[in-house]
């Protein structure tokens, strides 16, 4: 079949999306991607075999997404580019990631008669609840929460297939009336085949002992709460060195928290780092962190740091965001705390510096045996070949 894939985002690189066109191109489809580019990225590109095709919307018009539901420019803009690929290709499937391109790209349905996949990274209302800029008076203005929901059930409901990450993403769809047939995980597992194995380290016996955070930098990730447990105690001061390796909206917030809390060495902000440096990072490390808020957002999605971590073999310390404490419980790979009880976090933190920090090999072989990019790559196949036998 051939295959358009929609992206709001720049690619490559983005893991989730890779892994996905690789095994669709494994298994002989012909894939396209309509992508953000940027200033200087080519209009025309290839991944492997796959076509890339880039648009480069202006300023105003990336940031009207969260307001197209009532100023409809966003919506307009992707229309155009689709209607514009479409003069030249005929596609069987268009496969959407995540929901507000949902509605341009089911408008050009009728008139060419393909199917849609739509690929949920996560929950959309519930991440736009939790955001900065809806909280605004301008914000609430733009982007209206209630209008995100209903724009969801309906255009899902007009979908072919719906493509979750967990199963507590799947219940939450289910609640919306959708039909159970169409909604298929492929959960945010790791490819093993990618993994790149840094050399064996020798044991660090000794003290600070190497926390690790990897990922995102925002706000919702929770990483203050981390900061002001370790403050909380002068042991861990001297026993923690904390790794945060990422980039986001609230890195410079944490660099002013961290300074004010006293723990410039205590905390190493390392930026954005390539696959192999993150690997290479955790076979360093001792424990590694999930402290994300829990939301309506978080309790519906799940991190790959954590199979990162599991793989590795390190103890994971998480939030008590559903999927996440369901995964730790299932595997006894770490401990879980309530995701604002700063007092919990340090006590737990202390606890586990003074037991030791062994690595915990439950959690590779419950990668290997289940959290792993092939059995999920099974389910997405799965519903391409239902989609292909539907055609004839």
């Amino acid at each position: 079949m051939k295959i358009l894939m929609t992206l709001e985002s720049y690619f490559p690189p983005d893991r989730r999306v890779e892994n996905e066109i690789d095994v669709l191109l494994q298994a002989g489809h012909d894939v396209h991607i309509l992508c953000l580019g940027k200033k200087n990225s080519r209009k025309h590109d290839k991944y492997k075999t796959a076509e890339i095709h880039r648009v480069k919307p202006g300023k105003i018009i990336r940031k009207s997404s969260v307001a197209a539901l009532r100023f409809p420019l966003y919506f307009m803009f992707w229309k155009r580019k689709l209607r514009k690929i479409f003069r030249n290709n005929t596609f069987d499937v268009v496969h959407i990631h995540d929901l507000p391109l949902i509605k341009p790209v089911l408008k050009l349905k009728t008139r060419y008669a393909f199917k849609t996949v739509v690929d949920l990274h996560e929950n959309w209302p519930g991440l736009l609840s939790i955001s900065p800029h809806t909280k605004s008076l301008i914000g609430k203005l733009l982007c209206s929460i209630k209008q995100w929901q209903n724009y969801e059930k309906k255009y899902l409901n007009m979908a072919d297939k719906i493509i979750v990450v967990v199963d507590e993403a799947k219940e939450r769809i289910l609640r919306l009336g959708i039909s159970e047939k169409k909604i298929i995980i492929v959960s945010n597992t790791m490819n093993t085949d990618d993994y790149w194995n840094p050399k064996d380290l020798e044991k660090n016996n000794n003290y600070p002992k190497i926390l690790i955070y990897e990922g995102g930098i925002t706000y919702h990730r929770g990483i203050q709460y981390v900061l002001k447990a370790i403050a909380r105690s002068n042991d861990l001061r001297r026993k923690i060195e904390f790794r945060i390796i990422g980039n986001g909206s609230y890195l410079l917030e944490l660099k002013k928290l961290s300074h004010k809390l006293g723990l410039n060495k205590t905390v190493r902000f390392m930026g954005w780092q390539n696959q192999e440096a993150v690997y290479e990072n955790l076979a360093k490390s001792d424990l590694a962190i999930i402290p994300h808020i829990k939301s309506a957002h978080t309790d519906t999605t799940i991190p790959h740091k954590l199979f990162h971590y599991m793989y590795v073999g390190l103890p994971v310390i998480a939030s008590d965001c559903n999927p996440i404490k369901r995964i730790i419980n299932e595997t006894s790979t770490g401990d879980t705390y309530e995701y604002n009880d700063i007092d919990e976090l340090a006590n737990l933190l202390e606890t586990l510096i003074k037991r030791g920090t062994e690595k915990n090999l439950k959690g590779k072989a419950w990668v290997e045996k289940k959290y792993n990019w092939k059995f999920d790559s099974s389910n997405l196949l799965a519903a391409y070949n239902e989609l292909e036998s539907d055609q004839f």
